[in-house]
């Protein structure tokens, strides 16, 4: 099969012919249709997961069809159409006897501690607690997302951030999984802050519902008319600018991003007992970040992680999903063939980003 390889860290990866996985006696290949692009694969690339050994083939947002299933598998056939989450789980630790899949003690993840989806073909470990069935209209590019990112951001905003109407939720950074945060939390009721210093990407988190949008280059906030304003001054800082935005500070913020900055940020535009969501990587190479924690326990504030969603959590969302409550397809701006995806990972580390990039690894150039 084609696959993306790369053989070392920051290296610009290559396209090469590989040998198809096979499936374990749990597990399941899937024919890859589509595979998001998300910084988490950069993170991958750039050597900041220990999980990663060399070579590797990146990608862990997918979408397709199951090839082939092992001789223990029960619910899966060949032909299904599914997802997966990122943390594909073991079904049988602690964590998962308690529900918790997404912090199984025992979780694979493609693309990260084994072999991942920019390549045509996939293997995925315990089929029968993590394959995610497709409806037949609900498109591979959608779906692709909703392993990760869209799901990522459904969890930390409803079950970690627990939102309810009418709330202020700010989301720092603006890619893919804040673009999703700010879409669920303005479906959820919620008054929403983005934050970016991408023009384009604020301009895009106007579009799915934020009322609010602060240029945090400029560190200056605005209606997502360009009429409008709030009132803020060019140099206040971020943070500052989210307070006066929402008379106070937010209720529920969210690091989308994952950096000290952000991070710091995000806490520091909370208002009393207010509840921060760390989504984004914080790579360990670069050192847990000093966070306000005098402002913490002034205010106190809560400080929560969330790790991907389970397999078994996936309806609720899929029903929103389905009535076009949420609108995961709008977050798609850009789709290319397995032959872009090496310039288009590395051009991750200095591009600002669009939206989500989908790669469909069996497209024709």
């Amino acid at each position: 099969m084609r696959a993306v390889v790369f053989e070392e860290f920051g290296r610009v990866p290559e396209m090469r012919e590989v040998p198809e996985p096979s499936a374990s006696p749990h597990g399941a290949v899937i024919r890859v249709e589509a595979t998001g692009l998300c910084r988490s694969d950069w993170h991958g690339w750039m050597g900041h997961d220990p999980d990663v050994r060399l070579p590797h083939v990146p990608g862990h947002e997918l979408a397709g069809v199951v090839e082939s299933v092992g001789p223990q598998v029960v619910n899966w056939r060949a032909g299904d159409r599914i997802t997966v989450p990122f943390v594909c789980a073991c079904g049988r630790c602690p964590a998962c006897a308690a529900g918790d899949q997404q912090v199984c003690e025992h979780q694979t993840q493609p693309g990260f501690t084994h072999w991942g989806s920019f390549a045509e073909y996939v293997r995925i470990e315990n089929a029968d607690v993590n394959l995610v069935g497709l409806p037949d209209d609900l498109a591979y590019g959608t779906a692709a997302g909703l392993g990760c990112r869209f799901t990522t951001a459904f969890r930390a905003v409803v079950a970690q951030g627990r939102v309810a109407p009418g709330e202020w939720v700010a989301v720092h950074g603006c890619g893919g999984v804040g673009l999703s945060a700010v879409m669920i939390a303005a479906a959820s009721g919620a008054r929403v802050v983005a934050v970016d210093v991408s023009a384009e990407a604020l301009e895009l988190a106007a579009r799915f519902g934020a009322s609010v949008c602060i240029d945090a280059s400029a560190s200056t906030a605005s209606a997502p008319t360009a009429s409008a304003s709030t009132g803020s001054a060019p140099g206040v800082s971020a943070a500052d600018a989210v307070r006066e935005a929402t008379g106070g500070g937010a209720h529920l913020s969210l690091d989308a991003l994952g950096s000290p900055q952000t991070c710091a940020a995000s806490i520091n535009g909370l208002r009393r007992r207010g509840r921060h969501v760390q989504v984004g990587l914080l790579p360990a190479a670069t050192g847990d970040p000093a966070l306000p924690m005098s402002r913490v326990v002034g205010l106190e504030l809560e400080v929560l992680g969330s790790h991907g969603m389970a397999a078994h959590t996936y309806p609720a969302m899929m029903d929103m999903v389905r009535s076009g409550l949420l609108r995961p397809d709008l977050l798609v701006t850009a789709t290319i063939g397995l032959d872009e995806a090496p310039a288009a990972l590395a051009a991750m580390g200095t591009a600002t980003g669009r939206g989500v990039t989908v790669i469909e690894p069996h497209r024709k150039a």
